[in-house]
């Protein structure tokens, strides 16, 4: 879902008139967290790894997805964000409840062409689910590129890229009030605040 909210900011971010070139520009904070934390997901999942660790696998799923929230939370105040947080916390809930795995159904995985997997699997078929609104209960289906299960908090998720990414291809930057990061706001001549948007 993530690389469809990617093509999806990419096109509407064009069409509207910004430039590719400016996701260079774009500055997160804590970036290199995110960014660890979701390669250690992709190893955990995609190697024996996962299977090898045993128990330690689901502890390691509940963690690293919190310190993607944690990135995520810490640039909050940038375009797409709160939409990423809002999926992020949604999937977290939903894993922690169910003990370190994504539930998903047997109906989902095999509309999206995912069987019985060897190893540890990010979505697995659990009888009573906990939260189970947030779990992954839909599905790309097979055939479809990137065809896989997903939840309403990888939509939540997909949205805010897109979001974030069409806002960056256009300069546009949302900036907190300064107050609230415990400095006094700034004043335009005519006595607005400084509260706006910024375009590059």
């Amino acid at each position: 879902m993530i690389f469809y909210g990617l093509a999806l900011g990419i096109v509407i971010g064009a069409l509207s008139g910004g430039r590719f070139t400016r996701l260079a520009d774009l500055q997160l904070r804590w970036g290199w967290v995110g960014l660890a934390a979701i390669g250690f997901q992709i190893v955990l999942f995609s190697s024996p790894a996962g299977q090898a660790i045993g128990w330690l696998a689901p502890l390691g799923y509940m963690l690293s997805t919190g310190a993607v929230l944690l990135a995520v939370l810490v640039n909050l105040h940038i375009l797409g964000m709160p939409l990423i947080a809002g999926g992020a916390v949604a999937n977290l809930s939903a894993v922690i409840a169910n003990g370190g795995y994504m539930p998903s159904t047997a109906y989902a995985l095999g509309l999206a062409g995912r069987g019985n997997e060897a190893g540890y699997s990010n979505s697995v078929v659990v009888a009573h689910p906990a939260l189970a609104p947030f779990t992954d209960v839909f599905a790309i289906p097979a055939g479809v590129p990137l065809a896989n299960v997903f939840s309403v908090g990888d939509v939540l998720i997909a949205a805010g890229v897109a979001v974030l990414v069409a806002a960056t291809m256009r300069g546009a930057t949302a900036q907190l009030p300064r107050s609230l990061d415990g400095s006094t706001p700034s004043h335009s001549p005519d006595g607005s605040s400084g509260e706006q948007l910024t375009e590059s």
